[in-house]
């Protein structure tokens, strides 16, 4: 029987539902033909569109929104380690132990064992010793990344294999942990970590083309569409995951828009950008687009990696002297961002610590100043802190601050490994989403998963009240708390704009991709402490239903 093109596919009523257009506006109803929005409005204004093969969803009261899009997320890694040993969902180092010894003994055939997840406030100042490993594994090698992805947890015999000694030497890099005498502890800090990951045997193309299908299911459940992957190409983690999203693109199973950020291999320079340019212009395929470019600047702040304009403190509250890593060189950043600019990329930087988010303004600004506005939306991700004198420089020269909301609470980590080190008044101007926003930024959002989960609602959460949901009193710089609407359209319209599918995408508005997702309530109508226990009921991509809760 043929289809009635005057009817919708697919309409939802009995609203709310929160476009975030422009106008920050309401409505009650929305229909949906052909995989676009073709009306937006009452429940009377779609009533006429409603046929006999329209399928209507009564929203019960329940929130529409646009389908949320994260903008620093790693899925196919992600993925590809819930296939493997996964440490993710535990806390205590007796239950990483307890799995470890698990896992080994039900892969006898794996020659390495890998996956990660671990936490560092499990263990006495964020470093675990090898030994731990030695007694459960001491005949393979084992190669664990903590949960930030920023080190390396390995058994006496993955050293050995890397030929780590008490006489090696610390890479420019990174950091060898050491005991009191000098010898290895087994964790191994940013670029140190690959003197053992090297060793690892690649993951197959296929493991990685299903971890990224695994990936990809896990994040619709959270009502994500589309993402930007922070690390595509090699030299990143485990392997290059290029390969899994073209053949997804490619043969359809892509269900989300994924924009693909290049890994720039910070040992080298522009000769890359041959390999940028190719990849970009193959990868216009499907739901796939690969026009950014992933340069990470410094480290983490829990290990003093970061790059900070002032020295860490030590254990005793006095200058210890360093103050974090460059993984670039600032002399040369401007000149490479210049360059990449100049091609049309976009380039998304890992700035967490203050002297790198100012090296990253600085570039962006040589680039404007030499190439003027190109309109290529660089972004710069995780901004633990921000000089306040930077602050302004995000609008004026129309760089988006791309924000992890989830850090932003107090938890061991930050309480323990960070504000000791940090000490005021820098520990109290964290994450400061709120004097960005002030000051005119544009906001993206993202999950960093699988460093902490991509649940959107529980990082508009922490973006609204600084704290986790059930958590204590303390909020974590109460001034730089969102409003609802804000972390809802950083996760939406923000994130879309960084993706460069603003004009398909982002908002619940006629002629849009009907690329959506439906709350269990409108968080709008409870109270702020509430929001984080917000679950997804439906996820859509083009009118498509891609996930529904159980």
């Amino acid at each position: 029987m043929p289809r009635d093109h005057h009817f919708a596919d697919l309409v939802f009523s009995g609203g709310p539902v929160y476009t975030v257009d422009p106008a920050r506006s309401w409505a009650d109803a929305v229909a949906v033909r052909d995989g676009r929005i073709v009306v937006v409005g009452s429940d009377h204004d779609v009533a006429h569109l409603i046929g006999a093969g329209t399928e209507v969803v009564d929203l019960a009261g329940k929130l529409l929104l646009p389908g949320f899009q994260d903008a620093h997320v790693h899925p196919v890694l992600a993925g590809t380690t819930m296939r493997t040993c996964d440490l993710h969902d535990l806390e205590d180092a007796q239950d990483y132990i307890d799995t470890v010894a698990a896992y080994a003994a039900a892969n006898p055939d794996r020659e390495w064992i890998t996956g990660g997840g671990w936490s560092m406030e499990a263990f006495p100042g964020g470093t675990p010793h090898r030994a731990l490993l030695d007694a459960v594994v001491p005949d393979r090698p084992v190669a664990l990344p903590n949960r930030d992805g920023h080190g390396v947890w390995a058994n006496t015999r993955a050293l050995d294999i890397a030929g780590i000694t008490h006489a090696s030497s610390d890479p420019p890099d990174g950091r060898i942990e050491r005991d009191a005498d000098g010898t290895p502890t087994g964790m191994l800090q940013e670029g140190a970590a690959e003197l053992v990951t090297q060793h690892i045997p690649a993951v197959s193309a296929k493991d990685f083309y299903e971890g990224l299908l695994a990936g990809q299911r896990h994040l619709h459940s959270f009502g994500i569409t589309g993402w930007q992957d922070a690390a595509v190409g090699p030299g990143f983690g485990p392997g290059d995951v290029y390969g899994a999203y073209l053949a997804a693109a490619t043969q359809g199973t892509l269900t989300a828009r994924v924009r693909a950020a290049q890994w720039w291999d910070r040992e080298s320079g522009m000769e890359q950008l041959p390999r940028f340019l190719a990849r970009r212009e193959e990868a216009q395929t499907g739901r796939l687009s690969a026009g950014s470019v992933k340069m990470m600047l410094d480290g983490v702040a829990e290990n003093h990696t970061a790059a900070m304009l002032e020295p860490y403190l030590d254990g005793c509250g006095c200058s210890s002297g360093t103050s974090g890593l460059d993984f670039i060189d600032p002399e040369e950043l401007g000149g490479y961002v210049s360059s990449l600019d100049a091609e049309g990329f976009q380039v998304h930087f890992h700035a967490l610590g203050d002297r790198a988010v100012r090296s990253a303004l600085d570039a962006v600004e040589e680039a404007l100043r030499r190439n003027g506005p190109r309109g290529n939306r660089h972004h710069l991700a995780h901004l633990q802190l921000v000089h306040p004198d930077d602050i302004p420089r995000f609008r004026e020269l129309g760089a988006t601050a791309n924000i992890q909301p989830l850090w932003a609470m107090h938890e061991p980590q930050m309480d323990d490994l960070t504000i000791p080190f940090l000490g005021e008044p820098r520990a109290g101007r964290q994450y400061p989403f709120g004097s960005l926003v002030r000051s005119g930024a544009m906001l993206a959002a993202g999950s960093d998963w699988s460093v902490s989960t991509p649940d959107v609602m529980l990082g508009v959460h922490v973006a609204v009240n600084r704290r986790g949901p059930g958590a204590d009193d303390r909020v974590l710089a109460p001034a730089e708390r969102l409003d609802l609407g804000s972390a809802l359209a950083a996760y939406t319209a923000g994130t879309a704009r960084v993706n460069h599918l603003d004009t398909d995408t982002g908002s619940v508005e006629t002629g849009k991709y009907a690329d959506l997702v439906v709350l269990d309530r409108n968080p709008f109508a409870g109270p702020a402490d509430a929001i984080g226990e917000t679950r997804v009921l439906r996820t859509y991509v083009e009118g498509a239903l891609v996930h529904a809760a159980r």
